[in-house]
């Protein structure tokens, strides 16, 4: 049994990758899932002055020890611009900060989601060349497109987005073993 951390890089509290991180946990069977609200998690602005004047924030610590400590990563990243939001960033930035390979031997699902037609796949690359320099090893990848189209209580609706998330998770889960 592997322990796998899950969050997505949004601190909305209405967030849709969110939702599609928790709709790919419930696909999960064997496995110790730890799933956090990034709503939930109090970060300043990193700043070099800020890490000087008081150091690392409590709940980053307890995060990069969580990651540390996990076999897997499930992250779902949104979208500003086709950039990861500036909150994400802002934690990769405080990572790096507290342990510059804080990723090092973590299998990662990468995933993202949006509401138009490119489902934060701008964003899902530049995440994905990030958390590489970190020691992250992505060993799977999905995007959904029109979440709102795509997307209901039953989790993914169009049966060929689907299989192709289905397929991804069964990669991330066989890399796991």
């Amino acid at each position: 049994m592997a322990a796998i951390l899950a969050f997505a890089g949004s601190n909305s509290s209405t967030s849709i990758n969110l939702k599609l991180v928790k709709y790919t946990n419930s696909l999960i069977q064997n496995h110790d899932i730890q799933t956090l609200n990034m709503a939930e998690q109090p970060f300043p602005m990193y700043s070099e002055d800020v890490e000087r004047d008081n150091g690392f924030p409590e709940a980053l610590v307890k995060l990069k020890e969580t990651i540390t400590a996990s076999d897997g990563l499930i992250l779902s990243v949104n979208e500003h611009n086709g950039n990861p939001s500036a909150y994400f960033k802002n934690v990769l930035d405080w990572l790096s900060r507290l342990d510059r390979s804080f990723l090092e031997g973590t299998k990662v699902f990468l995933m993202s989601t949006a509401g138009g037609r490119f489902g934060a796949e701008k964003s899902l690359g530049v995440v994905k060349n990030m958390l590489t320099l970190f020691g992250g090893d992505i060993v799977a990848t999905y995007s959904l497109k029109f979440f709102n189209d795509n997307f209901g209580e039953a989790g993914i609706l169009d049966e060929d987005m689907k299989e192709e998330h289905r397929q991804a998770l069964n990669t991330f889960l066989d890399a796991l073993k």
